[in-house]
């Protein structure tokens, strides 16, 4: 059981609590006795606990030695537990601390003293228990003793016993139940913090297998249920074992005859909980696959809410989250009403062992085996017996759901990067500041994991430093894998990919990806503000560096026209600023960082002509040492680079200059021509 696996690994909590339900089980079975306690010697022996009086008349207690003169041992028993006291005699010391064996052996002499010599014949040990209490009582009245004061004294100490016992319980309880939940809450940081830590070192291949809508479900409703599921496995599944064996013990010392009642209602119990189990184990399984699925769903809805508006699609979007949240809701309604139904079942099992023992208990009583507390205390246990079973079958119920929260969980943490370091990173040549990384692919081929088709093949080109590297070509062609590849967010299938000379894989992912600048094609921003983003990665950056970066970028003006400037906020993902000024912040992250090379994987698409130009030529006199590789769509913003890389299905159709490319390259002129006129590919201002 994967959740017992997690609590082994806080032993010294786990052996507290154990040490502490203990103590606690021991205070909730010492209640019932002493309720016990209170009915038959506080009510019905009016407070006299044991036969030896603690005073006897010199009359009763020459009587007894009279009776006990031919039992030697019983005699020297008696002789040492009484001394004389005036003209009467007390209990010594001695008897104190031999009441028990001074009870048994005088019993019969004050019997037949107070109530004649048949009445020590009458049957059983209880009633003639009861008829020495009795006689003990008229002893006490015949020395003149207050009996009401004696009985208020005596309950009055038990009731007072009883409470100090109920608060001992009480600070017992709050110490088990608050090493429970920290040990819970512990056990769901750990699990968040692993799943978080493993997470954010997947490559994209291991977020596509799993989904992004089920690691957040992992991470949350997942651990969750398996925080709470450990907090009552050790407020209850460790309880209950020891109060049902602590219940088993009392109720044999209290009658152990009646013991066939409680294991006829333990079976039943169980029978009830088996079928329970059969009945709502499935469902209980089935069920994080619904939450994954609704979670999913909604994801797509907010993602996608402007596009499902312009579509007017709100009423189809509406019955596909109705018919995953329904299956849902239909699963869950059908395990609660089995969960319902379990209770009221349980509390009619529980009230006839109830309506069981009293009969049974009756009997018992009329024929002197036992009295009217130890019925009550009998009652006591058996329900705590019943309930500690109880409590264990319906953690018998609660734990597959959790089992399979964690089987969810682990198969998360199984998972094995596809992307890792190598055991002996490789360290970059030491640079002169300022120069740019050489980039290079050796005839690369690549193919995701999930699909047949090569995505790219026998693709070959050099990024030199200080230089500008454009890659071209249709959608689907390829680019920005190129760009993943450099970045090492996956692995090449063929070939290899070297900066500086050194293959990728034989670098640290940290070393590597401290030589590029990096802005995506899908310009995601972090909510918070212009300079969080901006200094994403260092947030002691200056402003002047972040200020920096946002006049290359073309942000500025923008950034500036905000009344808080800097600390203009930041939705997330960039929801209240344009894709243009997406973009360019975007861009603006990847210069502000210290590196030798900038990807900029179609970065400018949402920029205007203008816009676009002016960034450019702004990266070419700031970022003249550093080697720039960008991927674009549109041939005005690569045609000045100093190589061009065109693709087409994955190959490389043709590389060069933008002049060399006109004349050789077919793509790559169909393309131009596709998006400029002659004119203005022949004349580069025009184009600029």
């Amino acid at each position: 059981m994967r959740i017992i696996r997690y609590l082994l690994g806080h032993k010294a909590a786990m052996a507290l609590a154990t040490l502490l339900l203990v103590a606690l089980v021991a205070t909730d079975l010492a209640l019932p006795t002493l309720t016990s306690d209170i009915v038959d010697v506080g009510i019905q022996q009016a407070g006299i606990e044991h036969v030896a009086t603690d005073r006897m008349s010199a009359a009763t207690h020459d009587a007894i030695a009279d009776r006990l003169a031919d039992d030697a041992q019983a005699a020297q028993l008696f002789a040492e537990g009484y001394e004389a006291d005036g003209d009467a005699y007390a209990l010594t010391a001695y008897g104190r601390e031999h009441l028990a064996a001074l009870d048994q052996a005088i019993t019969p002499a004050m019997v037949a003293i107070h109530f004649g010599s048949d009445a020590a014949q009458a049957p059983g040990d209880a009633v003639l228990t009861q008829q020495g209490i009795a006689a003990a009582r008229a002893e006490y009245e015949r020395l003149g003793y207050d009996l009401a004061s004696m009985q208020m004294g005596y309950l009055l100490r038990i009731g007072a016993l009883m409470l100090g016992i109920a608060a001992v319980g009480m600070a017992l309880n709050i110490a088990v139940s608050f090493i429970a939940s920290r040990t819970g809450a512990r056990i769901g940081r750990d699990l968040r913090s692993q799943l978080f830590g493993r997470v954010v070192r997947f490559s994209e291949a291991e977020i596509g297998a799993f989904s992004a809508a089920s690691l957040i479900t992992r991470g949350t409703n997942d651990v969750q249920l398996i925080q709470n599921v450990s907090i009552m496995l050790v407020r209850m599944v460790m309880y209950a074992p020891i109060m049902a064996v602590g219940g088993i013990i009392m109720v044999m010392v209290t009658n152990a005859s009646m013991g066939w009642v409680i294991v006829a209602a333990i079976v039943a119990v169980f029978c009830v909980i088996g079928v329970v189990f059969r009945l709502a184990n499935p469902k209980f399984k089935a069920m994080q696959k619904l939450i994954d699925r609704v979670n999913l769903v909604a994801r797509d809805m907010l993602d996608g809410l402007p596009v499902i508006r312009a579509f007017d699609r709100e009423a189809f979007e509406e019955q596909r989250f109705d018919e995953a949240s329904a299956r849902l809701m239909r699963t869950q309604l059908f395990t609660n009403r089995v969960m319902t139904f379990m209770m009221p079942t349980m509390m009619l099992i529980m009230n006839l062992t109830s309506v069981a023992i009293v009969y049974v208990g009756g009997l018992y009583i009329d024929a002197g085996t036992i009295q009217t507390g130890d019925l009550i205390a009998f009652i006591t246990y058996a329900m705590v017996i019943i309930m500690s079973f109880l409590m264990l079958g319906m953690m018998a119920i609660m734990l597959p759901r959790a089992n399979v929260a964690a089987q969810r969980v682990d198969e998360v943490l199984a998972a094995r990067p596809a992307i890792v370091d190598p055991p002996n990173p490789r360290k970059l040549p030491a640079q002169v500041a300022g120069r740019g990384a050489e980039i290079a692919f050796h005839d690369v081929g690549f193919r995701y994991a999930d699909s047949d088709e090569c995505v790219l093949e026998h693709v070959s080109f050099t990024a030199r430093p200080g230089t500008t590297l454009a890659i071209i070509g249709p959608t689907g062609s390829g680019k920005s894998t190129i760009v993943k590849l450099m970045e090492r967010f996956y692995d090449v299938t063929e070939g290899s990919v070297t900066v500086d000379g050194i293959d990728v894989r034989d670098l640290a992912q940290a070393d590597l990806r401290a030589t590029f600048g990096y802005a995506p094609q899908a310009a995601f921003l972090f909510s918070g503000t212009v300079r969080s983003n901006v200094a994403y990665s260092d947030e002691a950056m200056p402003d002047e560096r972040v200020q920096k970066a946002l006049a290359i970028a073309q942000a500025q003006a923008f950034v500036d026209e905000r009344a808080e400037g800097l600390d203009a906020p930041i939705a997330q993902g960039g929801s209240n600023v344009s894709g243009g000024q997406r973009q360019r912040l975007a861009v603006a992250r990847a210069l502000a960082t210290e590196a030798r090379a900038f990807l900029f994987d179609d970065t400018f698409s949402a920029l205007d002509y203008k816009t676009d130009a002016l960034l450019r030529a702004e990266l070419d006199r700031s970022l003249g040492g550093t080697t720039r590789i960008i991927v674009a769509q549109r041939i005005a913003t690569i045609m000045h680079a100093d190589h061009i890389v065109v693709l087409d299905e994955g190959r490389v159709a043709g590389q060069g200059t933008h002049d060399d490319l006109m004349a050789s390259c077919g793509a790559y002129r169909e393309i131009a021509l596709s998006q400029l006129s002659a004119s203005e590919l022949g004349e580069g201002g025009a184009a600029a």
